[in-house]
């Protein structure tokens, strides 16, 4: 019996990542999406907002607390779909085994295409270069043989 392989793909800070490539004068700011009124959430944060302590499912008024410079988004969940389509499309070009568990995460099963692209290990590879140069987006990829395990 051979193992299978899965990959485990995640999007690095998706929304605000997204949001910071659509808006160059938001590289290299804090940039929090959702959480701006009232009772709302923080639906992502940023490399430069974490680094405050932000991060997703913290309270807005916590978030505005730890990081009053943040730049503060509402969710464009529209744009956000039309770009995780493009992403499954990368992951189509090396598995058509493919589950989505968010915008930003799939399992991808490419037990199938280990031949044909070199290994698990090169598939990752590519795929990350390809979302990289393709998209302008940074995607963390684990790999297994199972999906627990890819994705920690």
């Amino acid at each position: 019996m051979s193992l299978r392989a899965i990959l485990h793909a995640d999007m690095d800070a998706f929304y605000a990542s997204v949001e910071q490539r659509d808006e160059p004068s938001l590289k290299g700011k804090p940039v929090i999406i959702g959480g701006a009124e009232g009772r709302g959430v923080v639906a992502a944060a940023s490399y430069e907002a974490r680094k405050y302590g932000v991060h997703s499912a913290m309270p807005g008024f916590q978030a505005r607390k730890l990081c009053p410079n943040g730049v503060f988004l509402p969710p464009n969940i529209k744009k956000y779909s039309q770009v995780s389509g493009e992403i499954h499309g990368v992951f189509a070009d090396f598995t058509n085994e493919i589950e989505g568990l968010a915008l930003d995460e799939a399992f991808l099963d490419i037990t199938g295409s280990l031949k044909l692209f070199g290994g698990a290990v090169a598939i990752a590879l590519l795929i990350k270069e390809r979302i990289r140069d393709e998209l302008d987006l940074i995607v963390s990829v684990g790999i297994s043989h199972n999906k627990l395990l890819a994705k920690l």
